[in-house]
């Protein structure tokens, strides 16, 4: 029989080869980590092979995803769809191993991780989800929803900023099925890290409120799995094993060194790693006796199994409850969402009235919350500025985990991660808002969402210059274009009630993709619409207001300015000029209509063109073309009431008249 030391020391081979075959990688987290990976992986972890997307499985992230192949090589001992070939292919062209865990190339692979930080906060998000989940189906004897998330990481993701901001509000949630590890190795990219990292870690995390427990030899199977054991004991606590490894363990003459951090051991150092660890197997070759050992197919599928029929039990006691719940696993909106949805976009066209996007978004909310039991909302402490909180709306807590709102504190970059964790885990479709200016400190966390296509909803408010006197600081320039640019994402600024409906219906239903949805401050008046151009809304861009005849200029303008676009219409009309009015609430939406619809709306014959927008104006010139005009902004704002800004940075019917007629 195969001994620990023996299995933990194959993923040691299979990621010193993999990385000398690629030339390129990171050898000496895998190393280290290899027998806490062992223990955890062989012991605890609950997973089966043959379903990676088995809904109750625990979940295993790797914060510091540099350490990729240690992932890999669980993934292929284990059982998973990984192979050989897959290994060898480490870090090149289209493989299912690339150089960071990416979501989506291999199975058994729960998020993307590589932005240090990141994995532990998404995990602090999949821990949510489990809890409220859990409370919010589960009864007596039927703990349907019951699984942890375990979570590796080293130095780096604790140093890094969104680290402190995740693990600070896990403790506050009692997150008690986190289980996180921290390689305490001493070694960064830079060397030994007692030069710039010296925080007391565990005193930090006992602040939080964490069951720490320190001093665990990383390379000691009998510590390593008692402290495993604690840490599930401990329920009313999200826990830190603090495991002191060696970098690179295994490497007679580059472990404990950064040398074996990122860069490949170079073949004589393999070949002394292999007589060091008594490996006299070829590369990439793992014997049969230690596959077996580590293959976890079947006690995964009657774990599974076991699952299934406690489920089937389940829904015979509650009926109701397993449909629910099966629906949402599954992503399946309700039967008459579509129905009641529109519905009420058509109420609001009929209705309209002058209404901050802000207060609009909140009323969906009102309006879509009883339809959408998974919405799960929050704030970064600025619910009565961006208006998340709905009639609905129940705090998730400590002691009552069966809400549907959490209360992020100031954590724009916390709770962005926090979202995407929660969108991974299933179940939930989660938003989260602050000031679109704010969307600066979230920013790595948004475009992680979009990497992965994840549809978490980022809710912006306080959208431009139309903030007013809190100045430059707090009011976005080029925060729009930024988002409209990041690839997969998609971003709405409406300029109306119905528009707003629509951006979020379009929100709820995305599957393939997160959405920003962006809302003014201050009042906007509705627009008229007739049944076609209602539907053409979500289409991204459509004619708002046309000529009699062919129109000679377009107005093209988003969000407030659409109101602005509209009454300098009037004015040139009344000079004689055929104008038309084309509000474009979502550029992407409009880019993937037919190019016969495009050219509806934007016949390429017409070239008079002038975009309005209160944000950076080179993004505008991609629809006007290099002789058009664009009236937006050059440089930061001011601080001042917003009429007078609007004033300055020449958002004014004059303005855009003159710049008509300049044409």
């Amino acid at each position: 029989m195969s001994s620990r030391k023996e299995l933990a020391n194959a993923i040691r081979a299979l990621s010193m080869d993999a990385v000398q075959k690629a030339n390129s990688g990171h050898p000496g987290a895998p190393m280290g980590m290899a027998d806490i990976a062992e223990v955890l992986w062989r012991d605890f972890l609950k997973h089966n092979p043959g379903n990676p997307d088995w809904a109750d499985r625990d979940r295993f992230i790797l914060s510091n995803g540099h350490g990729s192949m240690l992932l890999y090589s669980l993934l292929h001992l284990s059982g998973y769809d990984l192979s050989i070939d897959d290994l060898k292919n480490f870090r090149q062209l289209h493989s299912r191993t690339p150089g960071h865990p990416e979501y989506g190339y291999a199975p058994g692979v729960e998020t993307t991780t590589g932005p240090l930080g990141q994995g532990i906060t998404n995990g602090v998000g999949m821990a949510l989800a489990e809890k409220v989940l859990a409370a919010q189906f589960n009864r007596d004897g039927h703990e349907i929803v019951d699984h942890h998330t375990y979570v590796f990481m080293g130095d780096g993701c604790l140093m890094e900023g969104i680290s402190h901001e995740a693990c600070s509000l896990a403790g506050t949630l009692k997150l008690g099925k986190l289980v996180a590890f921290w390689d305490d190795n001493g070694i960064s990219i830079d060397g030994h890290v007692e030069g710039w990292f010296t925080d007391d870690t565990p005193a930090r995390f006992e602040s939080y409120g964490w069951h720490v427990i320190r001093d665990i030899d990383g390379h000691n199977p009998e510590q390593i799995k008692a402290a495993i054991e604690a840490a599930k004991a401990e329920t009313g606590k999200p826990t830190l094993i603090c495991t002191r490894t060696i970098i690179g363990f295994g490497s007679p003459n580059k472990s404990g060194s950064h040398d074996c951090h990122g860069a490949p051991l170079g073949d004589a150092e393999i070949a002394a790693a292999r007589e060091f660890l008594n490996w006299t197997h070829a590369p990439f070759e793992i014997p049969a006796d230690v596959k077996q050992a580590w293959d976890a197919n079947e006690v995964g599928a009657a774990r599974e199994g076991d699952w299934n029929q406690r489920f089937d039990a389940y829904a015979a006691a509650y009926p109701e409850l397993a449909a629910e719940l099966k629906r949402r696993l599954a992503g399946d909106l309700p039967a008459d969402w579509q129905q009641k949805a529109a519905a009420y976009i058509a109420d609001l066209q009929a209705n309209a009235t002058k209404v901050a996007t802000r207060k609009a978004s909140q009323n969906c909310l009102n309006a879509f919350g009883p339809m959408l039991p998974e919405l799960l909302g929050g704030s970064a402490d600025l619910a009565p500025s961006n208006l998340t909180l709905w009639s609905g709306s129940q705090s998730v807590t400590p002691a009552d985990a069966s809400g549907n709102y959490i209360h992020y504190g100031v954590r724009e970059f916390g709770m962005s991660a926090i979202m995407n964790g929660v969108t991974l885990h299933g179940g939930f479709k989660p938003y989260g808002a602050t000031f679109l200016m704010f969307m600066e400190y979230a920013r790595n966390a948004v475009r992680m969402a979009a990497l992965m296509k994840q549809p978490s909803i980022f809710v912006y408010t306080h959208d431009s210059i139309g903030l007013g006197e809190d100045g430059p600081t707090h009011q976005p320039v080029e925060q729009i274009a930024s988002l409209r640019m990041t690839p997969n994402m998609s971003t709405w600024r409406p300029c109306d009630s119905v528009e707003s409906a629509v951006a979020w219906k379009h929100a709820v239903e995305r599957t393939d993709g997160p959405t920003s949805l962006i809302f003014s401050r201050q009042g906007l008046a509705p627009m008229a619409r007739d049944a076609q151009q209602l539907a053409d809304v979500a289409k991204g861009g459509y004619v708002l207001k046309d000529s009699a005849g062919i129109p000679e200029l377009i107005l093209i303008a988003t969000g407030s300015e659409v109101e602005l676009a509209m009454a300098a219409a009037q004015v040139l009309e009344g000079q004689g000029r055929a104008v038309r009015v084309v509000s474009m609430p979502c550029t992407d939406a409009f880019d993937a209509q037919s190019a016969e619809y495009k050219e509806s709306v934007l016949p390429a014959a017409i070239s008079k063109r002038v975009a309005i927008e209160a944000g950076i104006a080179d993004y505008w010139y991609k629809y006007v073309g290099l002789n058009g005009k664009v009236i937006g902004m050059t440089s930061f704002g001011e601080s001042a009431p917003a009429d007078e800004l609007f004033k300055l940075f020449g958002f004014t019917v004059d303005k855009v008249v003159e710049a008509a007629n300049a044409l």
